[in-house]
């Protein structure tokens, strides 16, 4: 079964709300095995979504439409669709019972053109609204399946998924897994080169490589009619992917190289505090985003300043005037005298050139990251970024991240 997905409403198209009800739509009938290839929106025109119908009969054979269920005017979607495929509009009394005990519920008057919302395509099967008023309908009529959805995501999400979703008898379907592998440290070119072979040859499962932010991400999907026989198949790729590009792998899914660094650390019950110049803070804050972090993280300090580097955190004005505040000595000097301060574990540096202009005769987007670990060699790593000012420190914490990670990692297989 392949779907298309209609929005209607013209707020979307002068991006006054985003179109989150696709999305949902799509990861939804994915897992269910049913192929979504288009998605489009149109607005509150009824010859514009005439056209989108038309456009949309020839290339799918399941179209959901969600939004234009209302009771004003410009809420058209139920009224062209039934124009279209000839067929009338009835009022289906179960719905308007309940609309009508909404307003009683809230005490309020009900206009005559709320009664509107209660009217369904005649012979469809109606999808209750537990969340608002306007019931949403599946018909089925010469070969197309038309499933119209209420716009309002608190009202469209579980519509869908407790009444919509059934109404589509997917049983029999074979089922899409997806699984998401993510890297850092690697770009998306070298990336693809590594596993070329594999992406050449790929027909079931499917590997879909996406860069963004300095990462990449490699999506799996496999088809099969067995959850688990799909399950099996990712692992079967995954293996050979592992085996070439496995140290750069981080995580699955939607988690985060800090999210990451986090769990780590409250594994293994290890403190870190942080002293950051050129980031400014954004280590900290992005480490104190998640919730329990006052486990891990004892304090830091934003040192943007020569001074603050030497009266606060005591880097020797030796090693400042002979080798400079973006370099490997004072990067090592911030990392351990953070850690002696606060009394941490682990104690991490930033230091160097944001942009837009040079520092030091050192170009825009070098970077020193010291990492120093209780019983362990302090550890400097130099970056050579290429990006812009807010580029250079959002991918200099996630280097941060990624390196700390790999050090605990490493660390534990020492044991």
């Amino acid at each position: 079964m392949n779907a298309e997905i209609i929005a209607v409403g013209s707020e979307l198209l002068l991006g006054q709300i985003v179109n989150t009800n696709a999305r949902f739509l799509s990861q939804h009938l994915a897992g269910a095995g049913i192929n979504v290839f288009f998605h489009t929106v149109v607005g509150d025109n009824p010859d514009r979504l005439k056209t989108a119908i038309e456009i949309a009969e020839k290339r799918s054979n399941l179209i959901i439409f969600t939004g234009g269920l209302g009771p004003t005017k410009d809420d058209l979607t139920k009224e062209t669709i039934a124009k279209h495929i000839g067929t009338n509009l009835v009022m289906d009394l179960t719905a308007l019972e309940s609309i009508e005990q909404y307003f009683k519920n809230v005490n309020r008057v009900m206009t005559e053109n709320n009664k509107k919302q209660a009217l369904v395509l005649e012979g469809s099967h109606v999808l209750p609204n537990q969340n608002g008023m306007a019931p949403g309908m599946v018909l089925e009529k010469e070969n197309h399946t038309y499933m119209l959805l209420p716009g309002p995501p608190k009202e469209m999400e579980p519509m869908f998924l407790q009444y919509g979703l059934p109404a589509l008898s997917v049983e029999e379907m074979e089922k899409i897994v997806s699984r998401v592998l993510r890297f850092f440290g690697i770009g998306e070119a070298a990336l693809e080169t590594e596993i070329i072979d594999l992406i050449d040859t790929q027909t079931n499962p499917t590997i879909a490589p996406l860069a963004s932010d300095g990462e990449v991400t490699l999506r799996l999907t496999a088809r099969h009619q067995d959850t688990q026989a799909a399950q099996k198949m990712l692992d079967e790729v995954e293996e050979k992917i592992h085996s070439r590009v496995g140290e750069f792998l981080y995580g699955y899914e939607n988690t985060s190289l800090m999210e990451e660094l986090v769990k780590q650390l409250k594994e293994k019950k290890m403190a870190i505090s942080a002293a950051e110049s050129l980031t400014g803070g954004m280590f900290q804050q992005s480490l104190t985003s998640f919730t329990g972090a006052s486990s891990i993280f004892k304090g830091g300090v934003v040192c943007y300043t020569n001074e603050v580097k030497h009266n606060v955190l005591n880097v020797k004005r030796e090693t400042i005037e002979k080798h400079g505040v973006v370099s490997e000595e004072c990067a090592k000097e911030l990392a351990e005298n953070i850690a002696t301060l606060i009394s941490t574990d682990i104690g991490i540096s930033f230091t160097g050139v944001a942009g837009p202009d040079e520092l030091e005769g050192q170009p825009v987007g070098t970077v020193y990251i010291g990492i120093s670990i209780k019983g362990q060699p302090t550890v400097v790593e130099k970056l050579v970024l290429g990006g812009n000012r807010k580029a250079n420190r959002t991918r200099t914490v996630k280097y941060g991240c990624y390196h700390l990670i790999k050090l605990l990692q490493e660390s534990q297989k020492a044991i």
